[in-house]
């Protein structure tokens, strides 16, 4: 009998965690996350601040947990190419050009999650960890494939992928692209002819022997 009572409080737990979660994003997107309390998160939710920390310990806590929704669409996009047809240097390509898509997209259209994903990016946030495991991970596998495939030259996949995400940051740290853009270093169409001329570059490393 314990069980299924068990399991309906568990359901509203984790509906009344996803309501938080909901409200919260909306008034990161509109206030800023920085702006935005548990006092506020609470009012638009008709709840005291105090029952919203019965779900979340903290406004940190809710911070990477909002972030944490934001990126795992991202690797997961980046996952399906990653498993997806076509060549093993195609896929790196596309991975790639994606994740500074996806960046540039938040720096012009939602500007306020942009500063949250760097500030996440910047001060180490844990989900970032996870994130960037997520990254190398895929991109190790696309690797270990080409080289099975005899696309690519022998390489290690892990330390490879590592190098890779290493090498293309100044076009897929959020940071780092909107230090260039608010400098005007570069437009948003040099940044896309220079990343490929990169991934040229580096692919072609790829299918040298060492």
């Amino acid at each position: 009998m314990n069980a299924p009572a068990s399991t309906a409080q568990d359901d509203r737990a984790a509906a009344s965690r996803a309501r938080i979660l909901e409200v919260a994003e909306g008034l990161f997107r509109t206030l800023g996350y920085q702006k935005t309390t548990v006092a506020d998160i609470a009012r638009d939710l008709g709840m005291s601040p105090a029952n919203v920390y019965r779900f979340f310990p903290s406004k940190s806590a809710i911070n990477e947990a909002i972030a944490a929704r934001l990126l795992e669409g991202v690797a997961a996009d980046l996952e399906a190419i990653a498993a997806g047809p076509g060549k093993a240097a195609d896929r790196l390509r596309a991975m790639l050009r994606m994740l500074h898509a996806r960046h540039l997209a938040l720096f012009f259209a939602q500007k306020r999650m942009h500063d949250m994903v760097s500030a996440a990016m910047s001060e180490h946030w844990g989900v970032i960890a996870a994130f960037i495991a997520r990254i190398e991970a895929a991109m190790a596998r696309v690797v270990a494939d080409g080289a099975a495939r005899g696309e690519f030259a022998p390489h290690d996949p892990v330390s490879t992928a590592r190098r890779l995400k290493q090498a293309t940051l100044c076009w897929t740290h959020p940071v780092l692209i909107a230090d260039a853009l608010d400098k005007r270093v570069m437009d948003e169409a040099q940044m896309a002819v220079e990343l490929d001329e990169m991934l040229d570059l580096l692919l072609q490393g790829l299918t040298t022997e060492r």
